[in-house]
């Protein structure tokens, strides 16, 4: 028997950092966000052997364990460990016995919430091998309890729902863990659109966001106006980008964009550098109309929009810098899990 679960990797479009606590505890925080054609995938084959192989085929990182309740969820298979400790833990299991594979379709650190979204894969593969009765809010929860209290890894809350919940969707987040998805019904004409038009670019650094989101994080509890003020401006940003998809208004997707980048990068220090914002410049030069680093920000993919055939101009001209653009297309199915 084998089982796979694969979610998608997400693009932010709007609002980010307001999913940060403890600005969305104070304020509630609201983030637009799309899942695209890069995926993480679980594999997990049971054993009978008493053991348990982990192996991160995209990482090159393997590890041979014996089978108990409780695995030191350090190094780099921190993320597999901690979802196993959960998983028995919850539903008071003895060891378990299997091999897990897990793959990631981009770099590390590179802010598409490559982290979460494995860790929502994993979840899923055990609940289908399991039959762990977990609706879509409560696998996101989770997968968000597991890193952030868990495993104490620094984070917002949108990436965990966006890999569970697939396509374009409108998320509130408040206090006390409340979470609201709203799933946008865009025509497809639209989301074909926005496929031509919007660009994937590797930078060819990566970043740890953590870092980053520590420092939003501090800003936030300080209270710090130019990060509180970003923030309100952020939110504002994606209820325009939630009416330019759902009216077809797409030429304002630039200007929007450009909005929310100007406010991102009040949130906290290490969001650009001066190689990102030189990208930014030249991709607008060569004819775009606004774009955004992904994740928190520091380093990885940025998304650029590219209206009409500019994306042709905008790739010629970021040549210089000998980053990647990377093929993807927008996809409305989120955690997927089935047995062979």
């Amino acid at each position: 028997m084998i089982i796979r679960a694969k979610a998608p990797l997400r693009i932010g479009l709007a609002g980010g950092g307001t999913d940060v606590s403890p600005y969305s505890d104070l304020y509630g925080g609201t983030i637009l966000n799309a899942t695209v054609s890069l995926y993480a995938s679980a594999t997990i084959e049971p054993l009978d052997n008493g053991k348990i192989e982990l192996n991160a085929m995209d990482l090159g990182v393997s590890e041979i364990l014996d089978a108990s309740c409780f695995l030191n969820p350090d190094g780099e298979l921190g993320l597999l460990k901690g979802v196993y400790n959960r998983i028995v833990k919850d539903n008071e299991l003895p060891p378990l016995s299997f091999r897990l594979t897990t793959h990631v379709d981009a770099p590390k650190g590179a802010g598409m919430g490559a982290s979460s979204t494995i860790t929502v894969a994993i979840l899923g593969a055990f609940a289908e091998w399991l039959k762990l009765p977990l609706g879509e809010y409560d696998l996101a929860h989770l997968a968000y309890e597991i890193e952030r209290i868990d495993l104490g890894l620094a984070g917002g809350k949108q990436d965990q729902y966006a890999a569970t919940f697939g396509g374009f969707n409108f998320m509130e987040f408040y206090g006390d863990d409340k979470v609201i998805v709203n799933p946008l019904r865009i025509k497809q004409e639209y989301v074909d659109e926005l496929n031509f038009n919007v660009l994937l670019y590797y930078t060819g650094t990566s970043r740890e966001s953590a870092r980053i989101i520590e420092k939003q994080s501090s800003n936030f509890s300080a209270k710090a106006e130019s990060a509180i003020e970003a923030g309100h401006r952020l939110k504002e940003q994606a209820v325009w980008m939630k009416e330019a998809l759902l009216t077809g208004k797409l030429e304002k997707l630039g200007e929007t964009l450009d909005f929310g980048w100007r406010y991102k990068k009040r949130t906290a220090q290490g969001v650009t550098n001066p190689l990102i914002d030189e990208i930014y410049e030249t991709a607008k030069e060569a004819g775009a109309t606004g774009g955004k680093i992904s994740g928190a920000g520091g380093g990885g993919f940025m998304m650029i929009y590219a209206p009409g055939n500019a994306r042709y101009q905008v790739m010629k001209a970021l040549e210089k810098f000998g980053g990647q653009f990377h093929r993807f297309t927008f996809v409305n199915q989120g955690l997927n899990s089935w047995t062979i």
